[in-house]
């Protein structure tokens, strides 16, 4: 860590759904001493994600109801920012994300860098489609890339990881408890994020695509680059005052 750095408490979050088969291998390989707490907040699974995370010694937080992504991903921040948490890492237990990168994410909201930063899972296509990305899920997530990255004026090198770290002045700051309870929160999040204009960065990540691993499907794929579209188009109807979005208002 460089000279000057900000310290504070480390939580990682992760929603959890079905993950039983995975979760152990996830929470292996965060980096020892790198996060305070871990919190998961299983979404009504059907598995023995949650009798296993408590065996684990994680912190846990059980929906009575599925709420979808973006509703367990507002239950992990509530409980981050009431635990304390300075910096807030997001891991899915699914193992599709590399929780080694934890430090890395970290230390660039320490170093005053970055207020949020992305794991990028195309650093190329050819070791995005190897590491199993489905091809019309990379060319999706090239398009609504280009457009996103034109529209909000960032240079992410993708917008629609999952493996994400922020400051806690940017969940302070972001009316994120206003975001669709589905899985276009995550855009949502960076186009307010890029709205409150907060630094973005990224660092590579690499793609893993496996049976166990959660994935949207051909349709709702779809439906979710529409939605992102759409959050990226309410955005230029707010800036210009022509409708008024609470997604971009402050809390």
């Amino acid at each position: 860590m460089a000279a000057g750095s900000m310290k504070g408490k480390v939580i990682a979050v992760m929603p959890a759904y079905n993950a039983e088969k995975t979760l152990e291998r996830t929470v292996a390989d965060i980096p020892p001493g790198t996060v305070d707490e871990i919190i998961l907040v299983d979404d009504c699974s059907k598995d023995q994600t949650v009798a296993l995370a408590k065996k684990l010694g994680l912190k846990v937080v059980q929906h009575p109801e599925n709420r979808g992504y973006g509703g367990n991903q507002k239950t992990c921040y509530r409980m981050a920012l009431d635990a304390g948490a300075d910096f807030i890492v997001m891991i899915h237990p699914d193992y599709q994300y590399d929780a080694r990168l934890v430090p890395y994410l970290t230390g660039l909201l320490k170093d005053n860098i970055c207020d949020v930063v992305l794991g990028n899972r195309i650093r190329t296509r050819r070791e995005a489609l190897d590491g199993g990305m489905p091809a019309y899920k990379y060319i999706f997530n090239r398009f609504l890339t280009a457009v996103e990255n034109l529209s909000m004026g960032q240079n992410l090198g993708e917008w629609h990881s999952g493996l994400r770290a922020y400051t806690r002045k940017v969940l302070e700051t972001i009316p994120w408890e206003r975001n669709s309870d589905d899985f276009v929160f995550d855009c949502e999040f960076l186009v307010q994020a890029a709205s409150f204009r907060f630094r973005l960065g990224d660092i590579p990540a690499p793609a893993r695509y496996f049976t166990e691993a959660s994935s949207i499907n051909f349709r709702r794929s779809v439906r979710y680059g529409l939605e992102s579209l759409k959050s990226v188009f309410r955005y230029y109807l707010h800036r210009i005052h022509v409708w008024r979005c609470p997604l971009y208002e402050p809390r």
